[in-house]
């Protein structure tokens, strides 16, 4: 897949099939329009593009906010390339371009610039400043500006049931089964190795520290979670706890922590990725830290009879 920072860096191919939007977990109900603009791509001897925009518009127009997406930009590009997507343009999302209409997006950015051919959609599209933009005025453009429209079925998602915001939810509270199954995959987390107080040494559960750099990231709530780690391409099981640890601190400061199993390597300043499989319970204090130890082992044995399956 190529990728693209802006749309003046784009070349178009001569027959792009093109969806928008942000794109949010690439989740099933994204894979219903992928898989749509790849079949047409493939009929018409075209190439799909996805269109989208970064930062996410939200978090733009309403900057006080908290948002927490559940991707990344980059982890947005590794399940676009997954999805077998020829091309990605991404669309730098500024107050200046919140102001961009409907028209001038269509005519200034899918057609003169895109050389747009076919454009599919969901049921609910809406773009342009505001969000302007509907359906019925993409079908009066694409007739002035000679594009095809092809819109998916509301029936088509409903029948799936799933949005980014159910997603979003789900995580939050710790329902991966949920979570994981809408997605269509784990949902993952990846950030760079950092110190820490080198406690969990010092009790036989040795962890690495995880630094997520982007503060859109969704981080899910605080507990300890079985999951998989992917290190320099090698996959590994192990248990994560996200929290203040409050056996063994008097601060409410938040970490990320995973002890990786059956693994012994300096990877201080690597970034590794987290693939969360299940919440095994809430962060909890213990009355002595030896109380602690003798739940982490059972923390383990619950985790690997997990990830057995």
């Amino acid at each position: 897949m190529k990728v693209y920072q802006g749309v003046e860096n784009f070349i178009p191919p001569a027959f792009p099939v093109i969806t928008t939007g942000t794109f949010d977990g690439v989740h099933e109900g994204h894979m219903v329009i992928l898989d749509r603009i790849k079949t047409l791509a493939k009929e018409r001897h075209g190439e799909t593009v996805v269109v989208s925009f970064d930062p996410h518009p939200r978090s733009v127009i309403h900057p006080h906010l908290e948002i927490k997406l559940i991707h990344t930009i980059e982890e947005k590009i590794d399940r676009l390339e997954k999805a077998g997507i020829d091309h990605f343009v991404i669309i730098p999302f500024t107050k200046e371009f919140s102001r961009t209409t409907s028209l001038e997006f269509v005519r200034d950015i899918l057609v003169n610039t895109l050389n747009a051919k076919l454009l599919v959609i969901g049921y609910d599209h809406q773009f342009g400043r505001n969000r302007e933009g509907s359906v019925i005025e993409l079908e009066e453009y694409a007739m002035t500006y000679d594009f095809e429209i092809e819109q998916i079925e509301a029936q088509t998602f409903e029948d799936i049931n799933i949005s980014s915001t159910k997603i979003r939810k789900a995580l939050n509270e710790g329902d991966f089964e949920t979570a994981n199954h809408f997605l269509g995959y784990d949902f993952m987390m990846t950030g760079n190795v950092i110190h820490g107080n080198k406690l969990g040494n010092s009790i036989g559960f040795p962890t690495a520290n995880i630094d997520v750099h982007n503060k859109f990231k969704l981080i899910p709530s605080n507990g300890v979670y079985a999951v998989e780690v992917v290190v320099a391409n090698q996959l590994y099981g192990g248990m994560l706890n996200i929290g203040s640890k409050p056996t063994v601190n008097e601060t409410d400061q938040r970490s990320i922590e995973v002890n990786i199993f059956d693994f012994n390597a300096d990877i201080y300043g690597q970034e590794i990725q987290i693939n969360f499989k299940k919440r095994l319970r809430s962060e909890q204090k213990f009355e002595s830290v030896e109380a602690l130890k003798i739940q982490l082992g059972r923390d383990k044995e619950d985790s690997l009879a997990l990830l057995a399956k």
